[in-house]
């Protein structure tokens, strides 16, 4: 456990020190050997925001703390922290601090700080995470599917499935699928398993999950709120102290079961890929 921790320390430590650098999210999930998908998506559960909100809030609080101090000019403030133009730096650090960039240099001014990040994982029990490993067969999907970016994919994704529910169009939604684009994208699936002697519904693709390892966690109790605080534990309680598998394929699938007469009683399922060391 302690070497992904400190992978994953690592990883933030390249953060603060190229922040005023073009930083590019494969180089730093390369310093926690992870994917960036899964980074991307651990970085969220552990730290509560994306990256590139982590990134956004440390620049602002450097600029600053810069501006406060007379050590630097707006115009200089907003190049050296990755802004096109003193403009867009004013919005952004207005949006942030709720003063101008001009104004922060005033005594007295009030600004927001936002800390340094340092990742600690205390594993101490007493919470129960239901899980097996189990080997898949490849199977095919079908749905419907959008590119989402990661620093605004909690928002956009749920306005997905509010359009999907208005007209299903065929498809019940039984699978919501992660898949991997290039590192900062990645395509969203509302899907169902991929019936071969029955059409595929206007609007809809399909698309082959490769066989394998599966890690399958089970979620029971009304949604998004179960499947919300199991994806918390795995990134942060299960994932820390696994033995004898690393994560394997830039995707993951939630599998939704039919709705229980008792929201208590719902059902749903997070599988993550695997493959042994």
């Amino acid at each position: 456990m302690q070497g992904w921790i400190e992978g994953f320390q690592a990883s933030i430590d390249f953060i603060e020190d190229n922040l005023t650098e073009n930083l590019d999210i494969e180089e730093i999930a390369a310093k926690a050997a992870l994917s960036p998908f899964y980074y991307q998506r651990i970085f969220g559960a552990l730290c509560g925001l994306t990256v590139g909100e982590y990134i956004r809030a440390r620049r602002m609080t450097l600029a600053a703390q810069e501006l406060a101090g007379g050590e630097i000019k707006v115009i200089d403030a907003a190049l050296k922290y990755g802004y096109d133009s003193p403009d867009s730096f004013a919005k952004a650090f207005q949006r942030f601090h709720g003063v101008t960039p001009s104004m922060a240099r005033e005594p007295g001014a009030p600004l927001r700080s936002f800390a340094r990040m340092h990742i600690k994982i205390s594993l101490e029990g007493g919470t129960m995470l239901d899980y097996r490993i189990v080997e898949k067969a490849p199977f095919t999907i079908v749905g419907f599917k959008r590119r989402f970016n990661s620093d605004t994919s909690y928002q956009e994704i749920p306005k997905f499935w509010n359009e999907w529910t208005k007209d299903m169009r065929g498809v019940k939604g039984v699978f919501g699928v992660c898949v991997d684009m290039d590192g900062k994208d990645f395509d969203y699936w509302i899907a169902d398993n991929y019936v071969p002697w029955e059409n595929v519904p206007e609007g809809c693709d399909t698309r082959v999950i490769p066989g394998g390892l599966w890690a399958e966690f089970k979620c029971k109790g009304p949604l998004p709120n179960s499947l919300q605080s199991v994806n918390t534990q795995i990134w942060s309680e299960w994932l820390p102290s696994l033995k004898g598998y690393t994560l394997a394929g830039n995707y993951s699938i939630e599998m939704y079961c039919p709705p229980a007469e008792k929201p208590e009683d719902t059902l749903s399922y997070i599988w993550i890929p695997l493959k042994k060391d």
